[in-house]
């Protein structure tokens, strides 16, 4: 579940570093900043995922600010307000700057997730207010422009969204249970962009399905769900149509408190648990049935209640952010060939941000 936060600060490093190593092998990194209304801005170096502030940053935003959204292009960049029930549209240079582009797209009550289909052609957001809606947009390539192409009623306040990777034709959305009862997953069909079809899949043994990940093949959808039930769900993937078919084994049974965050690693062997209440990551190897073997090297610690993960496209590094102990972003080297994450710094921030993301 995305988190509370605040502004991350990074000291002592000149912009001259990351202005002299070139735009064609940066990466850019962003988190929303909520109770800032603000959007922090990185240069992530690709070789040691050492992170340097950017020129210009923090970057003002709209209203509680909570999630943020790139164009696979890297030219756009979008950002959900909460509290303003709006839409941003940044424009991102070559060095990463971003420019917002007015005026800001009105949308449902209490944005709080943006997802976008592969090709970004369409952005979906969720919305907190209204009992739970979708609301859809075509995205100019050229402009970035956004259209609004439909609306769907949820009918339960989303934990989370997440679309197939691999076909961008349906939308997974997690819903707590209510009075002790099982979570479940709300699977939607997409057709140019609107919601045409609905099913919902019981998440057994899943009061609150927190984290959702899907693996890059779009085979498996994994969910964390958190306190009481402390457990991880697996499901396949129909490849006909998306609907889910729980995984024998399934939901396993976690040694660690609250997983809240998930995230599958770019080599689809991998599976990353962000533990908030046991302070730390936990690691899982995924089987080619999609089970999950926990690591004999794992968890991984990290500072005090760990709420996301995050990855750059290389996938060499990870990215976790914590809420409490002063509130830090953690850089981790990713070991393609055992999972072992390795620390390369911790960077002290205000709070945790709600939403990162990392230019393709």
């Amino acid at each position: 579940m995305l988190k509370k936060a605040a502004a991350l600060f990074l000291v002592g490093v000149s912009i001259a570093i990351w202005v002299g190593c070139g735009t064609t092998s940066s990466h850019y990194l962003y988190a929303a900043i909520p109770t800032l209304n603000q959007i922090v801005a990185f240069r992530e170096d690709p070789i040691s995922g050492v992170l340097t502030p950017l020129a210009g940053s923090p970057f003002a935003a709209g209203t509680d600010v909570h999630s943020i959204a790139i164009h696979p292009s890297k030219k756009f960049m979008y950002a959900a307000n909460s509290f303003d029930s709006t839409i941003s549209l940044f424009t991102i240079d070559n060095f990463g700057a971003l420019t917002e582009v007015t005026p800001r797209t009105a949308t449902g009550t209490s944005p709080r997730f943006l997802v976008m289909d592969p090709a970004g052609s369409f952005l979906y957001v969720g919305n907190i207010g209204e009992n739970g809606s979708l609301w859809s947009y075509s995205i100019d390539s050229s402009s970035g422009a956004l259209t609004q192409v439909g609306t769907f009623q949820l009918g339960t306040i989303p934990l989370n969204m997440a679309v197939l990777p691999s076909t961008g034709a349906v939308l997974y959305v997690t819903g707590a249970g209510s009075g002790g009862s099982q979570g479940f997953i709300e699977v939607l069909g997409l057709t140019a962009g609107v919601a045409t079809s609905f099913k919902l899949v019981t998440q057994v043994g899943g009061v609150n399905p927190d984290g959702l990940a899907i693996d890059p093949g779009g085979k498996y959808l994994y969910v964390a769900n958190s306190a009481p039930d402390n457990s991880i769900s697996a499901f396949a993937i129909s490849s006909s149509d998306g609907s889910l078919t729980e995984l024998s084994g399934s939901p396993l049974g976690e040694t660690y408190a609250s997983p809240v965050a998930l995230l599958v690693d770019k080599s689809d062997k991998y599976l990353y648990v962000a533990n908030e209440g046991s302070a730390n990551v936990a690691a899982y190897s995924i089987a080619s049935t999609g089970g999950l073997t926990l690591l004999t090297n794992s968890p991984f610690g990290t500072s005090s209640q760990p709420a996301f993960i995050a990855t750059d496209p290389s996938g060499t590094h990870l990215f976790v952010g914590n809420q409490i102990s002063g509130a830090t972003i953690e850089s981790f080297s990713l070991d393609s060939g055992n999972g072992t994450l390795t620390e390369v710094q911790t960077y002290s921030v205000g709070n945790a941000p709600t939403s990162i993301a990392v230019t393709p």
